[in-house]
């Protein structure tokens, strides 16, 4: 199997690749000019993948039979309002049209879980969907268009929907971070109320589990999450205890954002474990 992997040096993307090598697979993987792809994995570099035509992506694809496709903007605190999600969407558009051409067996795309109405609280992948922002209605439209054509081009098509990911690689502006560098130094972390209820994983059982899908033959939506709630209180007071400084944390110094669900959690897809081929 000849697997091509976008957005390999991200946060999800480089433990997609560590499980793929793990699992005997050695996927390319297509970087920006000057970055280094775990593992010293294949490379192919491109400036800007959402800016390449069709034409462009049917020569690149050539010979592939799988695209694992996790790039997409995602900067924290800009990415969920950010124009650029116009482009991710029509740049992925493109490469699954040239997909089709170049006789491409399987695309596994990444989606998230505000794409769903996150009002109902526990979501499975039969949940109706109402996303909010310029970002989770990006993802949702990827979804649905894919969805709609893939299958019946004769691809298969499966789109892996993260929920609460943290771990290895993570943003330093994200929660986790920003608690071990707090408590790590001896500072106050500043937090919410901390009554949010999540569903958190670990970023490398996420890349475990969108490895082993890319490898099966399931198609449709998929949920990647633990399908167990657990408080931000909760969370910040396991990494607080690794330090002995819960006494650092201090719920209610920032303002809750009103525009948050109370409660998400997702109903885990049941994954077939993958096999080495070694």
């Amino acid at each position: 199997m000849r697997i091509l992997l976008t957005g390999a040096t991200g946060f999800v993307g480089r433990q997609v690749a560590r499980h793929l090598v793990d699992l005997g697979q050695s996927p390319v993987c297509l970087v920006r000019p000057g970055k280094e792809a775990p593992d010293g994995l294949q490379t192919i570099a491109c400036d800007d993948l959402f800016a390449l035509d069709a034409a462009a992506w049917r020569l690149l694809l050539d010979g592939f039979d799988t695209i694992i496709h996790t790039a997409w903007y995602t900067e924290p605190g800009k990415y969920l309002q950010s124009p650029r999600n116009l482009s991710c969407l029509a740049g992925t558009l493109r490469m699954a049209e040239a997909a089709m051409d170049a006789g491409v067996r399987r695309i596994v795309g990444i989606g998230t879980c505000f794409e769903y109405d996150l009002s109902r609280g526990y979501l499975a992948t039969t949940s109706p969907l109402g996303p909010e922002t310029p970002y989770a209605m990006a993802k949702a439209a990827c979804w649905q268009t894919l969805q709609s054509v893939l299958p019946t081009a004769g691809l298969s098509f499966a789109w892996c929907r993260l929920f609460y990911l943290h771990g290895e690689g993570e943003h330093a502006n994200r929660l986790v971070p920003y608690l071990h560098s707090a408590l790590s130094e001896g500072r106050t972390a500043e937090l919410t109320s901390g009554r949010q209820i999540r569903d958190f994983l670990d970023v490398s059982e996420a890349g475990r589990r969108i490895a082993a899908v890319a490898l099966s033959d399931m198609t449709g939506a998929i949920n990647i999450c633990s399908g167990r709630g657990q408080t931000v209180a909760e969370l910040a007071t396991a990494v607080a205890e690794r330090y002995g400084r819960t006494d650092l944390l201090r719920f209610g110094a920032r303002p809750d954002n009103l525009t948050d669900p109370p409660c998400v959690i997702g109903e885990p897809t049941p994954i077939k474990e993958a096999t080495s081929e070694r």
